[in-house]
């Protein structure tokens, strides 16, 4: 079975912690003896965040004034190499000597046009109290907005088109390796009518460029791996419950935060309508489970009554 993983934020980094090489490494670590066991069994491709990791980045730009400040292009193309290793390297370290790994630097098409260059809503880099936002937002001409009862970045975040590497990731899965591409959502980039490529100031959502990469590679499953241990229907209300089994129809007909769990509600039903195929969404330490319908939330397209955790 071909399964495309996608790995939340909490798999470099959780919330609140320091941007420290060291508490991304041991999170990588967690992570990797997560997906072992599904390496183990199944062809694998897998993709990740990198929201803390680019803002980092581009504050590290901005404060070295020599030059001009790093596009985001950029800063996610270098991104997308730091985390790869991390992840091939412990990966590595816990899967047999022979299985091969690759990590691929992937470039993604977005519109030029897409309205998201005029309404920034991807946060990145590190949490701020307001205060500190506002300040910085003065200073460097950014957008900023709340993310729990902190603040961070904000940044334009367009949809994935295509991503322009998919054939050699094709082959890569063919000869059995373990592929990491598509990291942070991929690098952005337009294609001009000219026919050249050039990159753009954005940070693609993950879950959205990962459901375009499982569709594009027929993958038998799409998991999305992140904090919560399953899909919640009213969260943070008294009636809060936890989704086991639903249909696309099913779940689109409910609310979900567009900041958190829509975008992974949204790719779910995308990868189930384009393939047929199920997708899985829950927590890093159950990704075996999912699969097996253990546990998380599952959607897949013959469910006919939606199914709850007890």
């Amino acid at each position: 079975m071909l399964i495309v993983v996608a790995l939340g934020g909490n798999a470099l980094l959780k919330r609140g912690e320091p941007l420290t090489v060291a508490t991304q490494r041991e999170n990588v670590k967690i992570a990797a003896r997560a997906l072992a066991p599904l390496g183990r069994a199944h062809r694998l491709v897998i993709t990740h965040g990198n929201g803390p990791q680019v803002g980092m980045l581009a504050l590290e730009a901005a404060a070295y004034t020599s030059v001009g400040p790093y596009t985001l292009d950029i800063l996610g193309a270098e991104s997308e190499g730091m985390i790869g290793y991390m992840i091939e390297q412990e990966l590595g370290n816990v899967l047999p000597e022979e299985k091969p790994f690759a990590t691929i630097l992937s470039q993604v098409e977005v519109d030029a046009d897409d309205p998201a260059f005029l309404h920034p809503t991807k946060p990145i880099g590190p949490l701020y109290t307001r205060e500190q936002a506002e300040q910085l937002a003065r200073e460097h001409g950014w957008t900023v907005g709340p993310d729990g009862d902190k603040y961070r970045r904000l940044v334009a975040s367009p949809k994935p088109k295509r991503i322009f590497e998919i054939r050699v990731i094709e082959l890569l899965v063919k000869r059995g390796v373990i592929v990491i591409c598509a990291g942070g959502g991929g690098i952005p980039t337009i294609l001009r009518a000219d026919g050249i490529l050039v990159g753009a100031e954005a940070v693609v959502d993950k879950d959205r460029a990962g459901e375009l990469l499982a569709t594009s590679l027929g993958a038998d499953f799409y998991l999305m791996l992140t904090d919560a241990k399953a899909v919640v229907r009213g969260w943070g209300s008294p009636d809060q419950r936890a989704i086991k089994r639903a249909s696309p129809d099913q779940l689109e007909a409910l609310p979900f935060d567009e900041g958190s769990m829509g975008p992974k509600v949204e790719a779910a039903c995308a990868f189930v309508r384009a393939t047929g195929n199920p997708a899985g969404i829950g927590a890093l330490v159950d990704a075996a489970a999912i699969i097996q319908g253990l546990a998380g939330t599952l959607v897949t397209a013959d469910c006919t009554e939606m199914e709850w955790w007890e």
